[in-house]
């Protein structure tokens, strides 16, 4: 049997073979399933020909409804099978990546119409799975929840409590398995980057190791988060030389789904977390063995300054408003404090060098602890060029935890990925501006890159009406209330909510709590479940109604569980340091960081609502700053042509 889904020529350019299947594909096979014909999927198909054709970087601009996802797939497998190697889709997120795979999504659609059997698996980041050593401690813990969490590890598999050999692949302790837990309850059990799973005594049984077993065996695709990806790309080298495999197998191509939010996870994969506590426990390894006095005394010595420097950090750090973290006021004396760590550091580093050779320490414990020293050196590193580092502080359990981000990934996505000869896909709906992918191609450090835009199909004008009101949530809340209240009734529910923090949707939680009348509605709050869980429930439950901060991209739900788009404000940035420190960059900051960055995530919100050909609905966008006739102007270029928008009478 061919390992393709076409007579295979060994003659012929293998990606031409591919192209004109593709093109019987659209053309001919998904129409008599009731597929339309649609020629923005057709040219897309011809645009991705060339990229994987010359393994190339391409920037694939396509509107709501063109397709991409099937024409990127059908590539991506065939060019998998050909290489012998898996393709990478790196979806912006966990709700993406479930919405990929469910039974109505596109993988399915393409098993089903075409009778090609696709093995895709998913290589979930590590936060999704459950630690086993913070489950115990939940259990032991005082906590209300510990008889849940008691229930949980009685419900895990018989070969997590015994060390019975285990005959298959078993998944296990997936976030998605507990969708009636919310987020602070999950934190508590939570993989999290505090642990050390190199020395942990449970890895061989957990649930993520196992899962990372079974999708590097993949043969066609590997579904993973940006996230994941960058921490794949990360942590690549200091895996090999620690003996571990990489995260993800060697690899025939990516495609980055929403590629427009790469940046950003790889700035998240790229941040170092530094913590006392954490610091102590890895560097006192080091004192297990016979080791030379002059080792003992450095570790020591490391010990009090990492205590000293935390202390200063806690006096010289205040609370932002609107986050969950606190800004450091950077000052000479804290700066000299992070040196002399740094040089501390350095000092048992030359010292590991002389101890290695004496064979008192064991190896691989050696190897551990000098991993993480050299990670903590690259991070303090940064601040010799402070103007290159981004940091702040958050706080645990009455433990601070430094948080060093560097402020541009293009070096190391330029050295590390966009070097490798291989095929390189963005895809999304908002990766140009009026046209031009240069702003694009310079953040992520893409030299070279072949781009092509296509609009969406559908008929806006007839399909999409747009409300706004400029109202703001602290002089207006209880007419913005009012208002969500009479629109709700208007369609029985069926809305998405979408805010711009935690902290708004927060208040409209409270706020709706307030008035009897929000009762008659069922809402699915993000952060009260598993969130690709609560998707499923609204789109099974029509007259619900879902509220989220992090659905703005990507939720795709036809048909008239979502009749309306509720935005409680404009989608500017937080108060966060990344933004802060792009607005000191920046000659005009409003211009510059956060007009472009609001622009781009309500035209992907708006987005949200016309999934198919005979969808219909209501945008309503709250938000004073809407009287500014600078910004109504931006917002209504970014509206789909000939769609009417009205101000509502309030």
């Amino acid at each position: 049997m061919s390992n393709y889904p076409f007579s295979f020529d060994p003659k012929e350019p293998f990606v031409q073979q591919v192209s004109d299947w593709v093109s019987d594909v659209f053309y001919d096979k998904l129409p008599e399933f009731g597929f339309e014909v649609r020629d923005e999927q057709i040219y897309m198909a011809y645009q991705l020909e060339r990229a994987y054709r010359d393994k190339q970087t391409i920037f694939a601009e396509a509107g709501v409804g063109t397709g991409k996802t099937l024409v990127y797939l059908l590539y991506a497998i065939n060019y998998a099978r050909y290489t012998r190697k898996p393709a990478i889709i790196a979806c912006a997120d966990e709700s993406l990546i479930e919405q990929l795979v469910k039974p109505e999504g596109d993988i399915a659609k393409l098993a089903n119409y075409l009778d090609f059997t696709i093995d895709a698996r998913l290589g979930k980041s590590p936060d999704q799975y459950i630690c086993l050593n913070k489950l115990d401690d939940a259990r032991a813990s005082m906590d209300e929840d510990a008889m849940l969490y008691d229930e949980m590890y009685r419900s895990l598999p018989k070969f997590v409590h015994s060390p019975e050999t285990m005959q298959a692949f078993h998944s296990y302790g997936d976030r998605k398995d507990y969708p009636d837990l919310h987020d602070e309850q999950w934190e508590k059990i939570g993989w999290d980057v505090f642990q050390d799973c190199l020395v942990c005594s449970q890895r061989h049984r957990c649930g993520q190791t196992l899962s990372r077993e079974h999708y590097r065996k993949s043969t066609d695709i590997i579904i993973c988060s940006h996230d994941f990806y960058m921490e794949h790309i990360w942590t690549y080298e200091a895996r090999k030389r620690e003996g571990q495999l990489p995260l993800l197998p060697e690899h025939s191509s990516v495609v980055f789904d929403e590629g427009h939010l790469l940046e950003t996870a790889a700035q998240k994969a790229l941040t170092y977390k530094l913590n006392h506590a954490v610091f102590e426990s890895i560097i006192t390894r080091l004192l297990e063995g016979e080791v030379r006095e002059s080792l003992a005394v450095a570790v020591e010595e490391s010990i009090v300054q990492s205590e000293n420097l935390f202390a200063l950090l806690d006096v010289h750090s205040s609370p932002v408003p609107g986050s969950d973290r606190r800004e450091i006021a950077w000052n000479d004396e804290l700066l000299r404090e992070v040196n002399r760590f740094c040089d501390m550091i350095a000092s048992i580093e030359e010292e590991l060098v002389f101890e290695s050779g004496l064979y008192t320490l064991d190896e691989y414990q050696l190897k551990i602890v000098e991993e993480h020293l050299e990670m903590i050196q690259l991070a303090l590193g940064l601040f010799k060029k402070s103007n290159q580092l981004i940091s702040w502080v958050t706080e645990d359990k009455d433990a601070l935890t430094l948080v060093i981000m560097p402020k541009w990934v293009k070096e190391i996505l330029t050295k590390q990925l966009f070097s490798s000869k291989m095929p390189i896909v963005f895809s999304s709906a908002t990766l140009s501006v009026q046209g031009n992918f240069d702003y694009m191609s310079e953040s992520l450090g893409v030299e070279q890159a072949l781009s092509f835009s296509v609009e969406s199909p559908y008929d806006y004008e007839n399909q999409m009406k747009i409300q706004y009101a400029p109202l703001s949530s602290e002089q207006h809340m209880e007419k913005k209330l009012t208002a969500t209240l009479e629109m709700l009734q208007q369609t029985e529910g069926r809305a998405l909510l979408l805010f711009r923090s935690k902290e708004e949707l927060a208040e409209f939680k409270q706020g709706a709590n307030r008035i009897p009348q929000f009762a008659n509605y069922q809402f699915l709050y993000e952060g009260t479940g598993e969130i690709s869980s609560l998707i499923a429930e609204f789109q099974q439950n029509e007259i619900s109604c879902l509220c989220a901060v992090t659905l703005w991209e990507g939720l795709d739900i036809p048909g008239p569980s979502l009749s309306q788009v509720i935005m409680w404000s404009l989608p500017f940035p937080s108060n966060d340091p990344v933004f802060a420190a792009r607005r000191k960059d920046a000659v005009n900051p409003f211009e510059d960081v956060d007009m472009p960055y609001m622009l781009l995530r309500l035209k992907q919100g708006i987005g949200r609502l016309i999934r198919k050909q005979d969808d219909k609905g209501t945008i309503t966008i709250f938000d004073e700053k809407l009287q500014d006739p600078t910004i109504k102007e931006k917002v209504l270029q970014i509206v789909p042509a000939g769609v009417t928008v009205e101000q509502l009478d309030r």
